[in-house]
């Protein structure tokens, strides 16, 4: 007699979360887009909130009345609930540089993200959790004991970022690609590329040759989204503009998102700006929800001095000194995998995270490894093709395709059930298959 399939395969769609440093991506397998996008944030709840405006201390025990109550927040209200409270008082970001380091608050995290925005019952799904390159084994067990023991969810499946971005890549580049459907031959031979996943507090460049990670090739460098707003904010106070206090990171993040671009030629963009400076300077009003007045602003060199930190990471003081232009590292990476691949890896160069949404973002990078690959080239050998590749599911490409593989028929061949977590424990999810080859 066949095994009943889970619940899950049959009728449940499964949920997806991608948590990064800065944001979460949570929603279903089968869309395109996340349902909801919000900080990776713990903050007090209203009670709490309160108490810390009203000056009470000692709430809560084991560092502090997050992980003390049952009264907290996530996401915008978190950081809302703790500018109410008069500051950072409470907030917790359980996710650093990409990894998880405080298991409590990310359990607390999950918890608030499946009941109070997705509204499902975790037992009757799958869920998908990305893990950063090189995630620890110990991290991937925490995960399993969480999910399993916490929440008791009917399957887990732990995603590579890396793979999975690669995987939207190929999807988006495939027009006739729909979610859900089986991955073809050329799927396969497409899951072979140089992923350069910029987030919002670490930059990772993971080569993927045939769906495996070449994991001794993987770097990380510090200079990332966080790193781009911090110098916005810099030169705009550096050059006196009325930035308000309290309200200053979140203005200059949506300068960057908005108004920033990377520049072809960093010289040729000065001579621009400084022959017509009508054109390129921008007079800027934003609101500043907290005092409930407007302030102006004026934009100039910042638009493409900003993302340069990329390319010229020296020019940046939050970068540590000798760090790499990210041309120079993706060279490094892979240079550094076996000879017969690189030419692939050159060719298909993915590009993962709202950092990489700069215009001109995929162009510079392309321009920078071609200039640098070529002075290599001996007289007469074939010069490398190069191919970063920009595509609509950038923004949330790991997102994407951790939903597109949960819609794929063999999810279930990958998919750690709860059943196998009862026999053999969290060690089911110690090792990740993408590192097996």
């Amino acid at each position: 007699m066949a095994t009943p399939a889970p619940i899950w395969r049959a009728s449940r769609p499964a949920v997806v979360m991608d948590c990064g440093t800065g944001f979460s991506k949570i929603g279903f397998a089968g869309n395109s887009e996340p349902s909801f996008v919000i900080p990776t944030v713990l903050g007090p709840g209203a009670s709490i909130a309160s108490a810390l405006g009203a000056g009470t201390a000692g709430l809560g025990a084991r560092g502090g009345p997050l992980l003390g109550d049952l009264d907290f927040t996530i996401g915008e209200e978190a950081l809302a609930a703790a500018a109410a409270a008069g500051g950072a008082a409470g907030v917790t970001y359980p996710v650093r540089q990409g990894v998880v380091a405080d298991w409590d608050a990310m359990e607390r995290f999950w918890q608030k993200s499946l009941f109070h925005y997705l509204r499902v019952d975790p037992e009757e799904h799958a869920v998908v959790v990305t893990e950063p390159p090189l995630n620890p084994p110990e991290a991937r067990e925490a995960m399993a004991e969480i999910m399993f023991e916490s929440f008791n969810v009917a399957g887990l499946y732990v995603g590579v970022q890396a793979v999975l971005a690669l995987y939207a890549g190929w999807a988006s580049a495939d027009r006739a690609a729909k979610v859900g459907s089986a991955p073809s031959a050329a799927a396969v031979e497409q899951l072979t590329g140089t992923v350069v996943d910029v987030g919002e507090g670490t930059t990772h460049i993971i080569p993927v040759v045939e769906g495996y990670v070449l994991g001794g090739a993987i770097r990380s460098l510090p200079v990332a989204g966080r790193a781009v707003t911090g110098f916005v904010q810099q030169m705009l106070r550096d050059r006196g503009e009325p930035l308000p206090p309290d309200w200053s990171l979140e203005a200059c993040r949506r300068i960057k998102e908005g108004h920033c671009y990377v520049a072809p030629d960093m010289l040729k963009e000065f001579g621009r700006f400084d022959r017509d400076p009508a054109k390129y300077h921008k007079t800027l009003t934003l609101p500043n929800p907290r005092a409930g007045t407007d302030f102006t602003l004026e934009l100039g060199y910042e638009r493409f001095l900003a993302p340069e930190v990329f390319f010229s990471p020296g020019m940046c003081p939050s970068a540590a000194p000798g760090t790499p232009s990210l041309a120079r590292a993706v060279d490094d990476v892979i240079q550094a995998c076996p000879i017969d691949t690189r030419r692939s890896l050159y060719g298909n160069i993915v590009l993962s995270g709202g950092s990489t949404m700069f215009k001109n973002f995929n162009r510079r990078l392309a321009a920078d490894l071609t200039a640098s690959t070529s002075r290599r080239l001996q007289p007469g050998a074939k010069a490398i093709d190069i191919t970063v590749r920009s595509h609509p599911m950038q923004r949330y490409a790991v997102w994407f395709g951790g939903s597109l593989v949960a819609c794929d028929p063999h999810f279930g061949q990958v998919c750690h059930t709860r059943e196998e977590y009862q026999e053999y424990g969290p060690s089911i999810c110690r090792t990740n298959y993408v590192f097996d080859h």
